[in-house]
């Protein structure tokens, strides 16, 4: 028929469905026969691992909010009734908590791998700040969720979070008040944040879309961080990388089983099992754990206005990433310095996060500050330097070279980070 999209499908109603919607199609084209290169390792798994951790947090997510009541003097027993007299409601409660631990585990394994691998390069500066946005909006997700089952620390994280804003000159105090929905902390605000926590998962889910089609329309990056010369250097996406998937999947449930089901409380704090009181303060006032290396940078300086613009400006310097690091090579492979160079940022970031679950004080505020400003001396000195004086290896002449045994990679290479 004149104007019906020609389809290959050779099911007679599947055939119908895709002349006139293409969707089978472009799945086909996009996900089965999609040529990605055929040196992938198992750190190329985790951005679908993400995938499948945001449709398990919104699904647990539409489940529990059918069940909460968004008021102050009902969120907490609401929570509880949840856990104790809706059918496996604590499975929902436990798998959504800890969905949002292990979200984070496997973006910030993503984002560690596009460091050092050189992701965030031309072409693909605009793909790696798309997954800085999708960064920023699961922070906000998972903060104003922090909040939902009105504890003693949701409360009051709540409370020193949103003041943070009024740190900002002259329009800080109406951010603030236009968060609190008042003059404190109270219930017009748990249902701002009700709200927002509702809605953002899907917002995210259309930056994930835009993430993906700017993947498809540069094509990914690989461990050798240089591109495809040619058919020889690619594989389709199924049935390869569909089988290599599926294996990481399956240890991924397990371990999310585990903790669900063993450990659902090891990655919480026991003070948000306490009704949110307004009149008795924690001791100590601790965030979730995947928020500690920001909370440590905003609590190394003693100015409230420097610690705040520290700590967005750490999330900031990602997004100049791609025009910071000047070297023309891509993969810390064949970057011998910047190898070493790198692995004391996930240092760093682990310090950090060690110092922000202690109070600011002692030996732990001098290590902070250490700790924040190698943070900033990574991105802002190191890699610009390295880009113009740092020699890289000679790069292999394609893919296929070293993954077919057309001679080895030069022995700086060898790194158990790179096995495929």
């Amino acid at each position: 028929m004149v104007g019906l999209h020609k389809s290959d499908i050779k099911n007679p109603v599947l055939r119908w469905v895709d002349t006139r919607l293409p969707i089978i199609s472009l799945l086909q084209k996009e996900y089965a026969v999609f040529p990605t290169p055929k040196n992938f390792n198992y750190f190329w798994s985790f951005g679908g691992l993400a995938m499948i951790n945001l449709m398990i947090m919104i699904v647990t997510g539409i489940f529990l909010a059918m069940n909460y009541t968004p008021h102050v003097s009902m969120a907490f027993d609401s929570v509880e009734r949840i856990m104790r007299d809706v059918n496996y409601g604590w499975l929902l409660r436990y798998a959504h908590a800890n969905g949002a631990s292990m979200f984070f585990v496997v973006v910030y394994i993503h984002l560690f791998r596009g460091l050092y691998y050189g992701s965030y390069k031309a072409p693909r500066e605009l793909l790696w700040m798309l997954g800085v946005v999708i960064l920023l909006l699961m922070m906000a997700t998972a903060f104003m969720g922090y909040v939902l089952p009105w504890g003693q620390m949701s409360f009051w994280g709540a409370t020193v979070i949103t003041n943070l804003f009024s740190a900002i000159p002259l329009v800080g105090e109406p951010i603030v008040h236009w968060l609190w929905g008042g003059f404190s902390v109270a219930n017009p605000t748990l249902n701002r944040f009700f709200s927002l926590h509702y809605l953002l998962p899907f917002v995210i889910v259309g930056v994930v879309f835009l993430h993906v089609v700017a993947l498809h329309i540069t094509g990914s990056n690989n461990p050798l961080g240089i591109e495809p010369k040619g058919p020889q250097d690619t594989l389709p996406f199924h049935p390869y990388y569909t089988v290599k998937d599926s294996v990481a999947i399956g240890v991924y449930f397990i371990v999310f089983a585990a903790l669900v089901c063993f450990f659902p409380n090891a990655l919480g704090h026991p003070d948000n099992y306490i009704p949110a009181n307004p009149l008795a303060t924690p001791s100590d006032i601790v965030p979730e754990w995947y928020f500690l290396p920001f909370y440590a940078i905003l609590r190394s300086v003693d100015s409230k206005l420097a610690g705040v613009t520290l700590m967005f400006g750490a999330i900031a310097v990602l997004f100049v990433l791609p025009w910071l690091d000047l070297s023309p090579v891509r993969s810390a492979r064949f970057r011998p310095i910047y190898r070493v160079v790198f692995w004391l940022l996930p240092i760093a970031c682990i310090t950090l996060g060690v110092v922000g679950a202690h109070p600011p004080e002692g030996i732990w505020k001098p290590i902070g500050r250490l700790a924040t400003a190698w943070y900033f001396i990574h991105f802002l000195v190191l890699l610009p330097l390295l880009g113009r004086f740092e020699r890289p290896l000679p790069l292999p002449e394609s893919i296929s070279h070293p993954v077919l045994g057309g001679g080895p990679l030069p022995a700086a290479a060898a790194h158990p980070m790179e096995k495929v």
